[in-house]
C-alpha cells in the first residue's frame, strides 16, 4: 500500500475525502488543502484518472525538521533517489514555503537540486539533468514553520488541466473546482443542466463528464508517474482501457442534457472547440444571447438545474449592471423554471441577494484568491405568473419615480437644463436620491438607520437600482451608484475612484463639466442652479468674487453674466484646476478670470481687493490640516461676515448659502457689523428640490444702507 495525498481547492476537502472512499481509498483524513489516504497501485492509478476534485496525488517520500540548510540537505539525502528514477531523466524541483533558516524559495530550491544530484553521484551514477520546462519528474518540498514535507507528483501538470481546454473566456473557472460545483449544485445525472452564463462551458462539460461516466483524466497528453521507477505501465493501460470502454458506453446511454448560453460569441466557439476535445459536443447545446433572452428549453420536462458562475464587481459603482442581470435572472427562474433547481457561484455573494430568492444550502470555496460561496435553491413547483415573476420591482417606488420624470422632464426641457433631481427620499423605505446628469443618472444611497437591517436595506437598493433601469428605460452602463451620508463636513469632497472620466453638461446656457464616479459629489450641487443663475444676473459690470470656489460653476455663471472679472479662491489644487476647465469651456480665459489656491479663511484675512458681489458657500464644519484653525458654520458665520465686509464695496451684495441643518442666522450680530440680511431661501429651491426645505439656506447680505 502507498501512503498518498491529493491537494485540492480550500474549501472541498470533505468533497475530496468522500470521492476517495468511493473510488475505494483507505484511511482517508482531512488536512488544510487535501486528503491523505492509503492506496495500492491499481487503486493509485484510479485516482489519478478518475478523481474530479483532485489537483494533484503526490507520494510522500520524507517528512523532517529544518533547523538549517544543513538540515535541509540531509533530509533530502536521506531518501534513496536513485530508487525512484534513473539518471537520464530529468528533473525539476518546486519549493514552496519559508523559515527563519531558509528564507529564500529558489534557494530552498537549490538545496533540495544539490541534494537530490549528490545522491546519485555518490552512488557513481552522472548527474541527472533539470528541466523546469518539461520534467519527466517533479518533485515538491513545501515548508511549513520548521517542518519540510518532500514528495514525489505522481499527477505531472496539475490534475485540473484535463487536456480539452486551450483556450478559456475571461476568468475562467479551474476544471477540478467546476466539479465540485456541478457536484454540490444538486443535480442529479440524467437530467438537464443549463448554463445562461456558460463562458467557455466548463460548467456544462464537467457536468457533461460525469452524466456520461467519462474519466476526467482521459484526454491528458502527459502523467508524472511515467517516469517513476515504480510504474506499472500494463496497469496502468489496463486502467486506461477499462476507462474508455465506460465512456463509450456512457457517451450512448446517458439521457442527460446540456444547454448553454453566453452573450459572447467568441467566446461561445471556444466552448465548442472545448467540447469536442473533451469528447462531449454531441451532448451540448450552445446558443449566443443575453440573459434577458434565457428561456427554458424543457417547458414539458423534465425538470432540471441551472448552474451558473456569474461576473462579479469589486465596487459598489462597477455593480449596477450586475445587480439588474441578477435580478432579472431570479425573476426570469421564478417564472419559466417552475420546480427546477437554481445553484449559482459567486466571487460576490452578496450580488445573490437581488435574485430575490432564499437559498436552502450554501458552501464556501477558493477560487485562486478569492473567497466565494455557492448557494443553491428550489424553485416553487409551479412557475409565477408573468405578471409577479418578471413583474414591476418595487412598484410603489417605480410609480412615485415615474411620477416624478412625468412632471419634471418637460420643465427641465424648458429651462434648458440637463441636471436635475428625480427623487430624493420621497418615500421611508427607499432613502436614496436620483438625479440625472443628461444620459446619465447616479443614485446615491444613504446610510439607513440602524433600525433598519443591513441586509433589508442592501436588498432596497437592489430594487431602486432594478426598478430605475427599468422606469427610465437607460442601460445600465449609464447608472453609478454610490452610498452616502447626508452631506456633513467635507465628506462631499471624499475621494472614491480615480477614472478621471468627465461628462460636459449645459445648465441654463453654461458648460460646465462633472465626474460622476470618483468623489461623492459630482462637481455641480443642483440645488444652487438658480442661485448661481441669480449671481450671474447680479454680476453684470462687476468684480465678482467667489469663496470655496469649489469647482467655479459659480464664477462661470458670473463670467457668462457680464462680470468684469471674477476672482475664485479655494484650497484644492484639483478643484481649481476643475475650476478653469469649466471657465474655458465657456470662453472665459485671460487675467480677468483669476484663480487662487489658499486657506480661504487665511486669504480673506489678508486680502485688500475690494468686490461688488461676492459668492460664500462654506462647509457647515472644517478641520483640514490645511487650515489654521478649525472652522464651524453657526459659531463662526459672523466673524466671516465681518472679514467679508471690508472687501464689499459700498451698494455691493454677499449671497452666502450653507446647508447645515437647523442654521440659524445671527441677524443681531449682523445688524451690529453694519449690514442687513434678506432670505432668498425660497426664491432659490428649485421644483425638483420642492419637497427638501433643508436642502440649503440662502441669504443676500449688505451694508445696512444699502436697500435690498
Amino acid at each position: 500500500m502507498n501512503s498518498l495525498f491529493a491537494t485540492t481547492a480550500q474549501g472541498l476537502e470533505e468533497l475530496l475525502k468522500s470521492e476517495l472512499e468511493t473510488l475505494g481509498a483507505a484511511s482517508c483524513k482531512i488536512a488544510l488543502g487535501g486528503v491523505h489516504f492509503q492506496a495500492d497501485s491499481r487503486l493509485l492509478y484510479r485516482a489519478l484518472l478518475w478523481s474530479r476534485l483532485a489537483s494533484r496525488i503526490v507520494l510522500p517520500l520524507n517528512d523532517f525538521s529544518v533547523g538549517s540548510d544543513g538540515d535541509l540537505y540531509r533530509g533530502v539525502q536521506a531518501v534513496d533517489w536513485p530508487s525512484l528514477f534513473t539518471v537520464d531523466k530529468r528533473f525539476a524541483v518546486h519549493f514552496s514555503g519559508t523559515n527563519a533558516a531558509i528564507r529564500n524559495s529558489q534557494y530552498g530550491a537549490l538545496k533540495v537540486k544539490d541534494a537530490i544530484v549528490d545522491s546519485f553521484t555518490r552512488h557513481g551514477a552522472r548527474r541527472p539533468d533539470v528541466d523546469r520546462q518539461q520534467p519527466d519528474i517533479r518533485i515538491q518540498a513545501y515548508l511549513h514553520r520548521d517542518r519540510v514535507m518532500l514528495s514525489l507528483d505522481l499527477s505531472g501538470s496539475s490534475l485540473h488541466q484535463r487536456g480539452y481546454r486551450d483556450a478559456q473566456g475571461q476568468a475562467p473557472l479551474k476544471e477540478n473546482l467546476a466539479a465540485a460545483i456541478v457536484l454540490r449544485s444538486g443535480w442529479q445525472p440524467g437530467t438537464p443542466l443549463l448554463d445562461p452564463m456558460c463562458g467557455s462551458g466548463t460548467l456544462l462539460i464537467e457536468a457533461a463528464l460525469i452524466a456520461a461516466d467519462c474519466a476526467p483524466g482521459l484526454t491528458r497528453p502527459f502523467w508524472g508517474f511515467s517516469a517513476w521507477s515504480g510504474h506499472d505501465e500494463a496497469l496502468w493501460q489496463e486502467t486506461v482501457r477499462d476507462a474508455r470502454e465506460r465512456a463509450r458506453a456512457g457517451l450512448a446511454q446517458t439521457p442527460s442534457r446540456f444547454y448553454g448560453s453566453d452573450v459572447d460569441s467568441r467566446v461561445l466557439e471556444k466552448a465548442r472547440q472545448n467540447a469536442r476535445r473533451a469528447g462531449v459536443s454531441a451532448l451540448i447545446t450552445f446558443q449566443a444571447g443575453e440573459v434577458a433572452q434565457f428561456v427554458n428549453p424543457l417547458p414539458e420536462g423534465p425538470r432540471g438545474t441551472v448552474v451558473s458562475n456569474p461576473p462579479y464587481g469589486e465596487r459598489l459603482e462597477s455593480e449596477p449592471a450586475l445587480i439588474a442581470l441578477h435580478n432579472q435572472l431570479g425573476r426570469i427562474m421564478k417564472s419559466r423554471f417552475g420546480g427546477w433547481r437554481l445553484s449559482l457561484f459567486s466571487a460576490s455573494p452578496a450580488l445573490l441577494g437581488a435574485l430575490m430568492l432564499r437559498a436552502e444550502r450554501s458552501f464556501k470555496a477558493k477560487n485562486g484568491p478569492l473567497d466565494c460561496e455557492q448557494k443553491n435553491y428550489r424553485l416553487a413547483e409551479t412557475a409565477a405568473a408573468p405578471g409577479q415573476g418578471e413583474g414591476q420591482i418595487a412598484a410603489d417606488f417605480a410609480n412615485r419615480l415615474r411620477k416624478n420624470v412625468r412632471s419634471l422632464q418637460k420643465w427641465a426641457e424648458r429651462e434648458k437644463l440637463d441636471c436635475y433631481r428625480l427623487y430624493d427620499a420621497d418615500l421611508p423605505d427607499y432613502n436614496v436620491a436620483i438625479d440625472r446628469y443628461s444620459s446619465w443618472v447616479v443614485i446615491q444611497e444613504y446610510v439607513a438607520p440602524k433600525s433598519v437591517e443591513p441586509e433589508r436595506a442592501r436588498q432596497r437598493l437592489y430594487d431602486v437600482i432594478t426598478a430605475t433601469l427599468a422606469v427610465l428605460a437607460i442601460p445600465a452602463s449609464r447608472l453609478v451608484v454610490k452610498a452616502r451620508e447626508r452631506q456633513k463636513g467635507k465628506n462631499q469632497y471624499e475621494k472614491l475612484a480615480q477614472k478621471g472620466e468627465f461628462l460636459l453638461v449645459e445648465e441654463y446656457g453654461a458648460k460646465l463639466w462633472v465626474n460622476l464616479t470618483d468623489y461623492l459629489d459630482t462637481g455641480l450641487f443642483l440645488d444652487h442652479r438658480i442661485a448661481r443663475k441669480m449671481l450671474g444676473e447680479m454680476s453684470r459690470g462687476k468684480d465678482f468674487l467667489n469663496l470655496f470656489a469649489y469647482t467655479g460653476s459659480a464664477s462661470v455663471r458670473a463670467g457668462i453674466g457680464g462680470a468684469r472679472s471674477t476672482t475664485s479662491v479655494d484650497m484644492s489644487r484639483t478643484y481649481l484646476e476643475w475650476a478653469e476647465k469649466n471657465l474655458r469651456s465657456n470662453d472665459l480665459v485671460g487675467r480677468q478670470h483669476r484663480l487662487i489656491q489658499a486657506d480661504c479663511l487665511a486669504w480673506l484675512s489678508m486680502a485688500q481687493a475690494t468686490f461688488d458681489v461676492i459668492f460664500i458657500d462654506p462647509p457647515t464644519f472644517s478641520n483640514s490640516k490645511r487650515m489654521a484653525d478649525t472652522f464651524d458654520v453657526q459659531r463662526d458665520h459672523v466673524a466671516l461676515m465681518a472679514e467679508l465686509k471690508r472687501l464689499l464695496r459700498p451698494g455691493g451684495t454677499i449671497m452666502f448659502s450653507n446647508n447645515r441643518r437647523g442654521f440659524q442666522l445671527d441677524d443681531a450680530g449682523l445688524t451690529a457689523l453694519g449690514l442687513r440680511a434678506q432670505s432668498i431661501t425660497d426664491r432659490t429651491r428649485s421644483p425638483d428640490f420642492a419637497r427638501n426645505r433643508q436642502i440649503h439656506h440662502c441669504w443676500l447680505i449688505s451694508h445696512a444702507d444699502k436697500d435690498l
